[in-house]
């Protein structure tokens, strides 16, 4: 499976609301566009892995902050409180378990229960 990048963000403008784009053992490949500030969330079982294809985010962690320009990625280790922020809107691949919520111990209106796929 084969996936063009720029063609799948062409897909979709929302903020915040992850998309599939791909699975592999057990696994999501997920789009998703961040623009503006994030909840303050943890994840209790998973580490999670933002890899930028455009733009530059910061992400918030309770004691430092890092940026993560295109080509970059961060790992967020499980249990580790951190809020994304994107002054611009940025495209970011996350890699993480099917099983992952978008806002991890927090429930509120930017929940995604269900990520919908990207069409091929």
């Amino acid at each position: 499976m084969k996936i063009n990048l720029a063609q799948a963000f062409s897909q979709f403008s929302e903020h915040w609301s992850p998309r599939i784009a791909g699975e592999l053992n057990g696994q999501h490949v997920k789009l998703v566009k961040f623009q503006g500030e994030f909840v303050w969330h943890h994840h209790e079982h998973e580490d999670e892995m933002f890899l930028v294809h455009r733009g530059t985010f910061v992400m918030e962690l309770r004691d430092r902050k890092v940026e993560v320009r295109a080509g970059e990625f961060l790992i967020v280790p499980r249990g580790v409180e951190h809020r994304p922020v994107a002054r611009e809107e940025v495209e970011v691949l996350l890699f993480e378990p099917a099983s992952t919520l978008n806002t991890g111990n927090v429930v509120n209106e930017r929940t995604v229960e269900k990520p919908q796929r990207l069409s091929e």
